[in-house]
């Protein structure tokens, strides 16, 4: 439903119609159950101890002292403040008023900060380093903010990727046994974004030379790859594991002083060159989206391509080579899997997060910068299991497991506001 006003013309004038989307309760709603939860379970019920949260390690050029919150006070103002936020979100709704961007996102960080009270709070071992969960969620991260750059580029001009995964197994499989064979990670790192590459330029040619439905390619296409590379491992890989799937690892890069600085430090300058890559992508594909009449030229595309047609910019060969780009930069992601994460390579070592990497650029509303912190939530979310696991959280393990992918799941929900995709995102062009 959309309301449509007209504005006064003067006589013999079209007036220009706005099409405004009705506030719905959908948010205020969701936060309120959420606060309510957060309150009972993180307040009312929350643990008598202490939770004590390290910033430090012993490592850094300055030490900061641990910060100590009492579980069930902590959890108890956390959850008021919640509350308050969702009754703020309640009250724009009454006057018809969208709620403002930061708040679900402040919501999601303070409700965040009491989950975390309350699980180290109730767990065997009542400390945990907050350095090092940021770290390693950062690190996780990685292949998710490279895929989802690869959907941002692919989105952006038109084609939906839903072959993020393929890509980045392609990779991941390259560069172990190109890097084994030549004994060097960083032919192996090249030879990941040549395999992302072909694994588009297939993409790109049937869905656009051939219009072929881009979804169905796309799970061909992660199919295919699956299983070529499985076959592979247990044909190949498996019979001379010395030759075929000993890669090495890429060194870790430290640059002196700055890695030091507490929490920031291993976060920036304490890196693969994967990691650094990483940054540096983000901020390339921004600026060449954004900034640069290249950009200019594939957003025109992704969102009129018959206007950009009659402009003069070629529509589809535009298309295949941005595909072709989003395929190199999932497949350097890929690579991260085997030259940096573990020196081997194993079946299904992407593990679907090809899927995930898709919800992030999703929720970060097809912008690199959106999607590369929508990364960090999930790798935030997938590296809490693994820490909670460990400390002794009374949280059963099955569910500190789905917690990733119940994070996505309510990301692609939208419960943090609609996104709107590119308009002719999926739709092939025929030149008529």
């Amino acid at each position: 439903m959309s309301i449509t006003t007209t504005a006064n013309k003067p006589a013999g004038q079209a007036a220009p119609a706005v099409s405004v989307t009705p506030v719905t309760w959908k948010l205020p709603v969701t936060l309120g159950l959420l606060g309510i939860v957060a309150f009972v379970f993180f307040g009312l019920l929350g643990p008598d101890k202490t939770a004590k949260f390290g910033i430090s390690s012993g490592g850094d050029f300055f030490q900061l002292p641990a910060i100590e919150v009492p579980a069930a006070l902590g959890g108890t103002v956390l959850s008021v403040i919640l509350l308050a936020l969702a009754g703020y979100a309640a009250f724009l709704k009454t006057r018809d008023q969208r709620a403002p961007r930061w708040l679900p996102i402040l919501f999601t960080v303070l409700f965040v900060a009491a989950f975390l009270i309350w699980v180290v709070g109730g767990a065997r071992t009542t400390s945990i380093s907050l350095a090092g969960l940021i770290a390693g969620s950062v690190t996780l991260a990685v292949p998710l903010v490279f895929g989802s750059l690869s959907g941002v580029l692919c989105e952006r001009v038109g084609v939906v990727n839903i072959a993020i995964e393929g890509q980045l197994l392609g990779g991941a499989f390259t560069a172990a046994i190109v890097a084994s064979v030549t004994q060097n990670p960083f032919v192996g790192l090249l030879a990941a974004a040549g395999a992302g590459a072909l694994v588009s330029m297939v993409l790109a040619v049937f869905s656009i030379k051939y219009v072929v439905n881009q979804i169905i390619v796309g799970v061909v296409l992660n199919v295919l790859v699956s299983g070529l590379t499985g076959f592979l491992f247990s044909t190949v890989m498996q019979a001379d594991k010395a030759t075929f799937n000993s890669p090495g690892r890429l060194p870790i890069i430290d640059i002196p002083v700055l890695s030091s600085i507490p929490v920031l430090g291993p976060i920036l300058f304490k890196q693969s060159v994967v990691g650094y890559l990483m940054y540096v992508a983000v901020i390339l594909v921004w600026v060449g989206l954004f900034k640069t009449k290249w950009g200019l030229r594939v957003r025109a595309v992704g969102e009129h391509p018959q206007a950009a047609d009659t402009m003069g910019i070629k529509v589809n060969a535009t298309r295949f080579w941005n595909v072709t780009l989003g395929g190199a930069i999932a497949g350097i992601g890929g690579s991260f899997f085997t030259l940096v994460a573990i020196d081997s390579f194993t079946k299904e070592i992407s593990g679907g997060r090809g899927f995930i990497a898709l919800a992030a650029l999703i929720f970060g509303r097809w912008n690199p910068i959106g999607a590369f912190f929508a990364a960090l939530l999930f790798g935030f979310a997938d590296n809490l299991q693994s820490i909670v696991t460990i400390i002794g959280t009374p949280v059963p393990s099955q569910f500190m497991a789905m917690l990733p992918y119940l994070v996505t799941v309510l990301a692609v929900a939208g419960l943090v506001g609609k996104s709107r995709p590119p308009a002719a995102s999926g739709v092939p062009y025929v030149k008529g």
